[in-house]
């Protein structure tokens, strides 16, 4: 094609070749023929602009959808963290030993949380970029390969020759670049199948899946182990107060004057060892919820501004500082346990299945019809750019030399 244009442009007499003979006798054919691979070209660049822009918008949603699980698993985490370390201040006046257990749990959550925070800081501004880049450069070329096909068809009825042939050179070098976007267009199209395909296989196994690298869930190697251990923590902690009120109850010789409090009994969430799993279904109707036990020992607690002696006569044998400290137990184990089930779900990356699932369900078909649509307007483009120049190239070899009035397509008289 170079070839030719060097010929058409240099060669200093053209008027003996027989494919000039050829074109004068066409010349009303060669016009058409130019006319419909330019608007062929127009409609395709037209194509390509819109495509390009959905494409980029379905991207961009993909990419808050996944940054937001991200983000939800980061406050998630950070959630549950302060939680922790507010129950491990308030209980290290009472029990050092579970404050200590608290103290390490919290850390290996923190090390979850920063180890989802890198991975949103390393890859949120590679994503914007890999999303930005493509979209401006075909933004950019499809716009100049339009702008250059409009002039082309004012100039072809010009028939100002210089700047005819000023418009081939461009519509050559637009060519080149218009291919390697198709180019470009066939990889982000077989990326985006092979993406939603591994989606699809994390939503149906997500053991020893590619993805589970870089999706914001702790380790599953130590979810198990830490929500066990959280579990031990709280299980033993209910399960040693229900042994101190049945204690309690008979070192200070509570009778049925304080009924209510002998047979008192604190629900116990988890189950025994050794997965000490979350199950509040298994309480007991007669039983009552942590929360509840400041209110239900309020009745037998002796306060500090209160006579000794008139608190025996009236029952009221548990002292303050007892009280002082299951309400600490209540207030911080309560708080937790509301955090508990997102913990789970985010041990279990329960919440980014469930993001995945919308993913694959209402997006994944969206976006590789974008990109699939966006691959065969530039391929298209770039096909019919290659006919125009060569149509272009012809219709400059027909011209050189030759007479024309303005607005015609033959020549002048």
């Amino acid at each position: 094609m170079g070839f030719a244009i060097f010929l058409t442009f240099k060669h200093p007499n053209t008027g003996n070749w027989r494919i000039k003979h050829f074109l004068d006798r066409h010349s009303i054919l060669m016009f058409l023929l130019v006319l419909l691979f330019t608007l062929l070209a127009i409609v395709a660049s037209s194509s390509a602009l819109a495509v390009n822009h959905s494409s980029m918008k379905g991207a961009e949603k993909l990419k808050r959808t996944i940054f937001s699980l991200a983000e939800n698993a980061r406050q998630t985490i950070s959630k549950v963290t302060k939680a922790m370390r507010k129950m491990e201040y308030i209980l290290l006046p009472y029990d050092k030993g579970m404050s200590m257990s608290l103290n390490k749990t919290s850390h290996q959550l923190g090390k979850g949380l920063r180890s989802i925070q890198t991975l949103v800081d390393n890859n949120s501004h590679t994503l914007n970029q890999a999303i930005q880049a493509p979209y401006i450069a075909h933004l950019v070329i499809v716009t100049v390969n339009l702008v250059v096909l409009v002039v082309a068809l004012v100039l072809l009825l010009l028939h100002w020759y210089p700047g005819f042939v000023t418009i081939i050179i461009l519509c050559w070098i637009l060519t080149t670049l218009v291919w390697v976007l198709a180019g470009l267009d066939f990889f982000l199209h077989n990326f985006a199948d092979d993406s939603c395909s591994a989606l699809e296989e994390f939503e149906r196994n997500d053991n020893n899946n590619t993805l589970s690298s870089i999706l914001p869930c702790l380790d599953p190697k130590n979810s198990d182990a830490l929500l066990a251990e959280i579990g031990s923590t709280i299980y033993n902690f209910i399960d040693k107060l229900n042994s101190k009120v049945v204690e309690f109850s008979r070192l200070l010789g509570m009778n049925e004057q304080n009924a209510d409090f002998a047979f008192l009994r604190v629900c116990n969430p988890f189950s025994g060892g050794p997965k000490f799993s979350y199950e509040p279904e298994r309480c007991l109707h007669s039983h009552i919820t942590i929360e509840k036990l400041p209110d239900a020992i309020a009745g037998v607690t002796c306060y500090d501004d209160q006579d000794k002696e008139a608190c025996k006569r009236s029952g009221r044998l548990l002292p303050h500082t007892y009280y002082n400290m299951a309400s600490a137990y209540s207030q911080s184990i309560q708080e937790f346990l509301k955090l508990y089930p997102t913990l789970q779900s985010l041990a279990y990356c329960t919440f980014v299945k469930d993001g995945i699932s919308e993913v694959v369900r209402y997006q994944c078909r969206p976006i590789k019809l974008a990109f699939r649509l966006l691959w065969a307007s530039i391929l298209s483009l770039a096909i019919f750019m290659v006919f125009l120049v060569v149509l272009l190239v012809a219709r400059a070899l027909q011209e050189k030399g030759r007479d024309f009035t303005i607005f015609t397509i033959t020549l002048s008289p």
